[in-house]
């Protein structure tokens, strides 16, 4: 079968972001999509009211039986949501559950788009830190990769993180809006290998973010080199968005959801 990507997110009821980004995406990269839900969140495609962590046993289990069926040749983790969910994951790393040879895309959620909580950001950032190790890529927004690294220098900060354990880092600039074009530099091992320049759209959209790390980790799956698997996520996810749905057309503030189904 295809390969597939078992990935760790939660349920967004408008099916913006979170698991449901996740299978579109990654089905859009050629791959198959299994999902370990660790969240179900009350959420529009405009706002985070709340949400309700599934226990950590319960994901566990989810993915163990994932893991015992199907040829999982990527993990992609997004919302965890608590630290137990956290320390979880780091398990099935650290006791080879998931064989540490299986490319992890990590992408550090701690808020939503709209700045909706999701969970208590200091004890999320702490546990965060021993995901790194095992992280292949870690994509974090900026708010992200300043509150993991303790750095507002978003270049020191991708290194630190780096030197923490990860082995590459994505930096984005997309949630920087003072700044013109969206500016991404990808750093493996602590050096920079990679910049691309993508165009910065009008508005702001609810699930580019899962979306743009789901579609790496499957092509990752799919077998593509860390940088071929950016470099096409960047085309992918400027279309996606070029194209995304105005679910509140008449308000210009209000998030719009990428159409992750765009051909081009």
């Amino acid at each position: 079968m295809r390969p597939v990507v078992l990935c760790f997110s939660g349920l967004d009821p408008s099916g913006g972001a979170g698991l449901q980004a996740d299978i579109e995406a990654i089905g859009q990269s050629g791959a198959h999509a299994a999902i370990a839900c660790t969240a179900v969140t009350i959420q529009s495609s405009q706002q985070v009211f709340g949400f309700e962590a599934c226990a950590a046993s319960l994901v566990k289990a989810q993915a163990t039986a994932v893991l015992d069926d199907l040829p999982v040749s990527a993990i992609k983790s997004g919302m965890l949501g608590t630290t137990d969910n956290i320390a979880m994951l780091t398990e099935l790393f650290a006791d080879q559950v998931i064989d540490n040879d299986t490319p992890f895309v990590l992408d550090p959620v701690l808020v939503a788009n709209s700045g909706g909580s999701l969970g208590d950001e200091k004890t999320l950032v702490s546990a965060f830190r021993q995901l790194l190790p095992y992280a292949t890529l870690i994509t974090p927004n900026t708010h992200e990769l300043r509150a993991l690294s303790g750095e507002q220098d978003l270049h020191i900060g991708a290194k630190k993180l780096c030197a923490q354990g990860a082995h590459a880092v994505l930096v984005k600039t997309s949630h920087d809006f003072d700044s013109g074009d969206i500016e991404q530099y990808l750093y493996i091992q602590g050096e920079m290998v990679h910049k691309s320049t993508l165009p910065r759209l009008d508005g702001e959209f609810h699930g580019s973010g899962c979306s743009l790390a789901s579609f790496i980790a499957g092509r990752l799956a799919m077998g593509d080199a860390l940088i071929d698997a950016v470099k096409a996520a960047d085309s992918w996810i400027t279309q996606t968005l070029r194209a995304a749905d105005a679910p509140h057309p008449d308000d210009t503030q209000a998030q719009l959801i990428p159409n992750r189904f765009v051909r081009f």
